[in-house]
């Protein structure tokens, strides 16, 4: 039985084939929600302070917290 060569036959295909770009799978297409104004769990980390401060009125800090950031986001310039 013969012995395979201990180096590759063809040392320019084996460079090649060595560093040759990775594919790297495409990312997953997020589909959009069904229905507009639909509201989608998530899960944030924010300071302690900002959700003191959302929290101190009592129970509706998240509807609160989603106000405040639909009003920051209706104030940015569209572009």
């Amino acid at each position: 039985m013969a012995t395979p060569p201990r180096r590759p036959t063809n040392p320019m295909e084996a460079a090649e084939a060595a560093f040759k770009p990775i594919k790297k799978p495409a990312p997953p297409i997020r589909e959009p929600a069904g229905a507009p104004n639909v509201r989608e769990l998530v899960s944030i980390r924010i300071d302690r302070a900002v959700l003191d401060h959302f929290q101190e009125d009592g129970p509706g800090w998240q509807d609160r917290i989603n106000d405040a950031l639909r009003h920051l986001v209706a104030g940015k310039p569209q572009g």
